[in-house]
């Protein structure tokens, strides 16, 4: 009788191993390989330090934002959506999202330098910043600065190789700069650049600033043990 018990304790046991044991071990992998599958991002050096001068006539520099993620995208008054960056897009896919979660609100900053058709500074800055107000909603000039400066130094570094600051006539006004998206981490490296131009290049370039967030996030709590 006891060994009849025995064996269907065993038969009820095999069973089991059969019907969870793969499932169990695809848990057991997968939670260990979650550290190693992160994905950081490259660090392609530091970016020149830079400065200008808000819509406040305020002056600011690199080194303010040396606790902040950074995206650059500039802006031209004259042709928001068509030619260089897409403000619409950059609104929806980028800036909203920083807006209504806490955390980016605090951590991102969009800088905008303004220039003209040519991709030269402007020296009155008010036109894109009424611009701003109008088409983004709840427009807070804190989280997207309008800055009043020279942006091509900044591009002025190799990324994959190449150097981002180009001249030609395949890009808007003559330089590469004007369509041009940088991120710049904490420590004002460059992370990532991408064109500004097409909806598919922002969301992307959303996801590379939730990534490099998360990537803070994961040393933070690291650095806490």
């Amino acid at each position: 009788m006891a060994k009849g018990n025995l064996a269907g304790r065993l038969k009820v046991l095999v069973a089991f191993i059969l019907l969870f044991g793969p499932a169990s071990v695809l848990i057991f992998l997968g939670t260990r390989g979650c550290e190693h599958r992160f994905k950081e991002l490259d660090d392609y050096g530091e970016l020149h330090s830079y400065s200008f001068i808000d819509i406040d006539g305020k002056k600011h520099n690199s080194s303010e934002f040396r606790d902040k993620v950074v995206l650059i995208a500039n802006l031209q008054t004259t042709c928001p959506d068509d030619c260089a960056i897409s403000v619409w897009h950059l609104d929806q896919l980028i800036y909203q999202k920083i807006r209504s979660n806490k955390n980016e609100k605090n951590e991102v900053k969009i800088i905008s330098f303004v220039t003209d058709e040519n991709g030269d500074p402007v020296e009155d800055i008010t036109a894109a910043s009424e611009m701003l107000k109008d088409l983004v909603e709840d427009y807070d000039p804190e989280i997207w600065m309008v800055a009043k400066g020279d942006p091509g130094k900044i591009y002025d570094i190799e990324s994959n190789g190449e150097n981002l600051y180009r001249e030609g006539d395949e890009f808007f006004g003559g330089k590469s700069y004007m369509e041009l998206m940088l991120l710049s981490d904490k420590r004002n490296h460059l992370r990532m650049s991408m064109s500004g131009k097409q909806e598919g290049h922002i969301r992307r370039m959303y996801e590379h600033i939730a990534l490099l967030l998360k990537q803070y996030d994961k040393e933070s709590k690291r650095n806490h043990k």
